[in-house]
């Protein structure tokens, strides 16, 4: 998801980083050029250091030219089309799902043969357009809100407490109810409030105008039997859309009117500092919770509920929005030297180490059967998928444009500081959605 939290040095460390590995010498003329050379445009900028690792990695093993670059948050659609115009253009890079494959269509090769594919323990999951396979996720991520246990443990201990365990809490009502308790409790917790801010600077607005919208959108869809991008929606679930974001600004540590300088760092130090109790991520976050001082032991996650009938047998949204794409304009030599890099990533020991710990990803391989992760998060979300709720699906794939949720974040920001009314939101969400679709398939 593109999009994802980091911290400010790190934003300001890969918005310019250019990693380029080289054969052991260190000069691009002692590679074999017959073995052609890699391009990865990489979309994760909290994983830039660890690709970097990589390819070198790969390189020194292999003598193939291997160079990354990484976009800064909320800036890779931009890069990319930056980076295509150039004679040296990527040879692997990521698209979004179906309405980011519409925009590069034309730039991906058919990877049907490659071991990326066929390494899919479920290769339903590729992106196909008919027989072709033009992308293969490269991991399934898991998002919802994430609990800090010992702040809800204390509350539940806590005279008149509206639930006794987190397995108490499995509808919006319930979720309301304790969270308004807590606000009301906020100094005998020894917190400032319940949620996290829900910031809206470019690093943290995603969670909103994204993946909270994605609730609604998924209820509608389910409800509608919608399967593919719709031309126009209904709004159906904006009630329940206001029900949630209510609570993350009413319930919290910072008042509305601070919400739009307020980032992603913001919240993540909040949570980590023990200052709310209830943090809208997903299984990404770990390394940011642990490199700023959380025990593995102290978080948990639990779904988002927003007042949606038949939510107590909701699960997480899992799914994925990272689809590897091979460059079908690369030369045939760079196309297999990619392949040939992708191959070594899922298979290798280091490949696998890097993947699963250090970036901390639920992939989608069979190479990865017997590896264990340290992740909390995605421990919870695995166990969440063997619970027998339904997973909400990752709707927001088929969003019609960046324009719409940038236009949908702008009226939830009005909305949340008085400076605008619901009404703009629904404008947004429904009008919006019809006139980007529009836009997009003139």
């Amino acid at each position: 998801m593109n999009r994802k939290l980091k911290s400010a040095l790190a934003l300001i460390a890969v918005t310019a980083m250019s990693v380029t590995t080289f054969a052991a010498c260190g000069s691009s003329s002692s590679s074999d050029s017959s073995k052609g050379k890699v391009y990865y445009l990489n979309f994760k900028p909290e994983a830039a250091d660890e690709w970097a690792d990589l390819a070198a990695e790969y390189t020194k093993e292999t003598g193939v030219e291997v160079n990354v670059q990484t976009a800064a948050s909320n800036t890779y659609e931009q890069q990319l089309k930056s980076e295509m115009a150039k004679s040296e253009a990527p040879t692997l890079f990521q698209v979004n799902g179906p309405v980011g494959y519409a925009n590069w269509k034309n730039y991906t090769a058919d990877m049907s043969g490659t071991e990326v594919y066929k390494q899919l323990q479920n290769q339903d999951v590729a992106l196909k357009d008919g027989d072709k396979v033009v992308g293969v996720p490269y991991v399934m991520e898991t998002y919802g809100l994430i609990y800090n246990k010992d702040i809800l443990n204390k509350y539940f201990s806590t005279s008149g407490a509206k639930a006794k365990s987190i397995k108490d809490i499995n509808s919006f009502s319930k979720l309301k109810a304790v969270a308004d308790d807590m606000q009301s409790k906020k100094d005998e917790l020894g917190i400032k409030g319940a949620f996290t801010s829900a910031g809206f600077d470019s690093s943290s607005d995603w969670r909103f105008k994204t993946h909270l919208a994605n609730l609604p959108l998924y209820y509608e869809f389910k409800d509608d039997n919608i399967t593919e991008q719709p031309a126009t929606i209904k709004g159906t679930y904006l009630p329940e859309y206001k029900n949630i974001f209510d609570l993350y600004i009413t319930d919290s540590t910072t008042e509305p009117s601070q919400l739009s300088s307020k980032t992603g760092d913001d919240a993540n130090s909040e949570f980590a500092l023990g200052e709310a109790a209830f943090y809208q991520n997903g299984t990404w976050a770990w390394s940011d919770l642990q490199k700023a001082g959380m025990e593995a032991d102290s978080v948990g996650m639990m779904p988002i509920y927003i007042g949606a009938k038949g939510e107590e047998n909701q699960g997480l949204a899992t799914g994925s929005e990272n689809y590897w794409c091979i460059n079908s304009k690369a030369s045939k030599a760079n196309q297999k030297a990619t392949a040939d890099f992708l191959k070594w990533v899922i298979t290798s020991d280091k490949g696998k180490e890097a993947l699963s710990q250090k970036m901390g990803f639920t992939t989608p391989f069979k190479t990865f059967s017997s590896v264990k992760s340290d992740n909390p998060l995605v421990t919870d979300a695995m166990d969440d998928q063997k619970s027998g709720t339904t997973a909400v699906s990752w709707n927001f794939t088929m969003m019609p444009s960046e324009q719409w949720k940038n236009d949908l974040g702008s009226a939830l920001l009005e909305y949340a500081q008085g400076t605008g009314n619901w009404d703009g939101v629904k404008s947004a969400f429904v009008d919006g959605w019809a006139k980007e679709y529009a836009n997009a398939h003139k």
